[in-house]
């Protein structure tokens, strides 16, 4: 018995040890993954910081483009003289042919004129939209309590339904305003809120304020 029971012993104990070695290697394996899936994630938001402050920046430069109005000033002709005829008549034959054709020239005139103004009276009236880094520090600014950036990019949606917001811009701007200090972020267990900085939104109610003092 005694012969039986050593050789089993040494084959458990071989065991143990490669177990532990094991644990130990597959432990260094996790730590390694680890460290390199924090650098990925570090640089993907650095990544997505940059995109943001281009996206803003694209967005800024689209919409304060001036909006081109040459093309309706190729709609003003101008009117041909009126021909001279080689063999001239009598002098009160000129005089009666020369009222007759500056009458309506003078109403061809008259009425490309009075278009004119109005359209470019339509093209001078049209702002333009403000960028969504305004849009999203205004609401910032009007919100009272934090908010996740699918709460502000609904109300945005609901607000301005023509400019097409998605909620992916609407977070990676929000990450931007934070780089920025225009932003402020804050965390609630895994939820992600933003408020406007102390300063921004402590003036809003002053500015408010102002008027109840002047009626009284």
């Amino acid at each position: 018995m005694p012969e039986t029971t050593t050789p089993a012993t040494e084959l458990a104990s071989q065991y143990i040890a490669q177990v532990t070695g094991d644990l130990e290697a597959n432990l260094k394996e996790q730590e390694r993954i680890g460290a390199e899936i924090t650098t990925l994630q570090e640089q993907l938001a650095a990544l997505q910081h940059d995109h943001g402050v281009l996206v803003s920046m694209q967005q800024a430069l689209g919409l304060t483009t001036p909006s081109n109005g040459s093309a309706a000033e190729p709609e003003s002709a101008v009117l041909p003289s009126p021909r001279r005829k080689k063999a001239g008549p009598a002098a009160g034959e000129k005089q009666k042919t020369r009222k007759a054709t500056a009458t309506p020239a003078k109403k061809a005139a008259r009425k490309p004129a009075a278009k004119k103004p109005a359209g470019k009276t339509a093209d001078s009236a049209k702002a333009p939209e403000p960028t969504l880094v305004e849009l999203i520090r205004r609401h910032l600014i009007e919100q009272k309590e934090p908010r996740s950036a699918a709460e502000i990019s609904t109300a945005l949606a609901e607000a301005h339904p023509h400019r097409g917001i998605a909620a992916k811009v609407v977070r990676i701007t929000l990450e931007g305003l934070v780089a920025k200090s225009q932003a402020e972020r804050s965390k609630q267990g895994r939820s992600v809120f933003y408020t406007a900085p102390a300063s921004e939104s402590a003036a809003a109610p002053e500015t408010e304020a102002q008027p109840k003092g002047t009626d009284n």
